[in-house]
């Protein structure tokens, strides 16, 4: 899994939490612990994608769109980190006379494949709104009146 993944989650539950829903790269970047030049790139392929747009000059910043609370975490995955569960090596080569050594990369391409698929589906059923209610909880236990 990739970091941009975790930082796309991350900004867009903090935008949807700020009674705003606007914050700029400098405030997300404290927030989410990383250099604001991290933050302004993850947050250009959301732009891209129209989960945020952007406010230009004094006192803009992101703001989030209506309806993106409904975009899934299988959505931002597929967007930010697919693929990144496969390592970028694998063992062996189809060239080699081992029996082992060449069949394991396409074998474990099927296993890496197979696993993908079923963590596209476990994120599909979660979605934005799922992250803020459980942050909301967290923040409520946290803080009890």
């Amino acid at each position: 899994m990739n970091s941009e993944f975790n930082i796309a989650v991350h900004c867009l539950t903090l935008l949807s939490l700020k009674e705003e829903r606007m914050a700029n790269s400098e405030e997300i970047a404290k927030s989410v612990c990383t250099h604001p030049a991290r933050i302004r790139k993850v947050l250009g392929l959301l732009r891209k994608q129209g989960y945020v747009t952007t406010k230009e000059g004094v006192g803009g910043g992101y703001l989030l769109n209506p309806g993106t609370e409904k975009v899934t975490l299988g959505d931002l995955y597929r967007l930010l980190a697919r693929g990144s569960l496969k390592p970028s090596w694998c063992s062996g080569g189809e060239e080699l006379p081992c029996e082992v050594a060449s069949n394991i990369e396409g074998i474990m391409d099927q296993i890496y494949s197979g696993g993908e698929a079923a963590l596209e589906r476990y994120l599909d059923g979660i979605t934005l709104k799922d992250v803020i209610k459980q942050i909301e909880e967290a923040g409520s236990a946290a803080n009890p009146t």
